[in-house]
């Protein structure tokens, strides 16, 4: 198989038009048996229902070149899992776990060309992604659905790597107490983008959001979980209702107990710990960049400057994102279950 003749190792986190992406309709109480296309296109009515009422719920995955030369996926189970959740909570029909898993097999067996080489520092990034799309006045779910699975390939997400960056604490509230900020529903995101966009004009690479009954907890940002490594060496991981249960999270939890011999807490934290110092580092984690350390927090004015600092990745992440790569990309045994072979 040749690959695509594209500058892998200079790939922005952005869309590429690939060669075949997946598609199944809910209609008549029924999802079909789905199919790969080729056109990137979706025709649909100017009432679809997710044009106006916002029912929508994705995904996020990547494909690998390992260092043996397979292509794989990380857990794409859990992601069937969780889109189900998501689609029960937005009143749309679950696509079936099983036939996601294996969708998601044929769409990068299908587009296996556009898989970036290992080493590249890039991957197939895979976003499965369904909504409603009959016609909806009235406030109700929409009758019928559509399923799609495509693929890009992307660079880091953020430009740095590993370099740490500076994030600040949000005057917006990410999700609602007892809201859908535990799915990944396209409306929460929607929600963060005036704030995200307003971050980075000011030279923020992203907002912490606090909880929204009391605004003195760390939650999330816009689009990663947080953890923190405390001066004992534990990692703490934040805890929330509200907060989006990320695979990637639930996987470094995994590594840092089993690999690394860590102590894992997971508990609230409190904005106040973090500006008392009580933590050595910090870091974002989710699909799309791994592991993305902090190195400085800006809230309204004051700065709390982690001692990991601003120049490189603090011990204990690099460890994590080295261990948990490194298990994506072959070079080091994955728990059972964890690594979907593809071809």
């Amino acid at each position: 198989m040749e690959k695509k003749n594209l500058d892998w190792g200079n790939l922005g986190f952005s869309y590429h038009v690939t060669d075949k992406r997946y598609v199944s309709m809910f209609q008549n109480g029924a999802w079909d048996d789905g199919a790969l296309i080729s056109d990137d296109k979706i025709v649909m009515s100017e009432d679809a229902g997710v044009l106006h009422y916002s029912q929508s719920v994705f995904e996020g995955l990547k494909a690998y070149e390992t260092e043996d030369g397979h292509i794989v996926c990380f857990r794409p189970d859990l992601n069937a899992s969780r889109m189900a959740d998501s689609a029960r909570r937005l009143e749309m029909p679950a696509f079936p776990e099983d036939r996601f898993v294996k969708a998601v097999i044929e769409t990068v067996k299908a587009n296996a060309a556009w898989v970036p080489p290992y080493g590249s520092g890039a991957t197939l990034y895979v976003r499965p992604l369904m909504f409603g799309i009959s016609p909806v006045i009235g406030v109700a779910p929409a009758e019928d659905y559509m399923f799609r699975i495509f693929t890009t390939p992307v660079g880091p997400y953020f430009k740095g790597g590993q370099k740490p960056i500076v994030v600040r604490i949000s005057d917006f509230d990410r999700a609602a107490p007892r809201g859908t900020g535990h799915i990944k529903a396209g409306l929460n995101y929607a929600m963060s983008l005036h704030a995200i966009v307003d971050a980075h004009k000011k030279g923020f690479a992203e907002n912490i959001y606090l909880d929204p009954a009391t605004r003195t907890k760390i939650e999330e940002t816009g689009g990663a979980n947080i953890l923190f490594v405390d001066r004992d060496g534990k990692l703490v991981i934040p805890t929330s209702d509200s907060i989006l249960p990320s695979i990637t999270r639930r996987s470094l939890h995994y590594v840092a107990e089993h690999y690394l011999g860590m102590t894992v807490v997971e508990r609230e934290v409190t904005l106040q710990e973090v500006d008392d110092g009580n933590f050595v580092e910090c870091g974002l984690c989710g699909t799309a960049a791994v592991i993305s350390p902090i190195g400085k927090i800006y809230d309204h004015g004051k700065e709390i400057l982690l001692e990991s600092g601003m120049e490189d990745i603090g011990p204990v992440m690099k460890k994590l994102y080295d261990t948990l790569t490194g298990i994506q990309m072959g070079r080091i045994e994955a728990p059972e279950g964890w690594i979907q072979k593809i071809m």
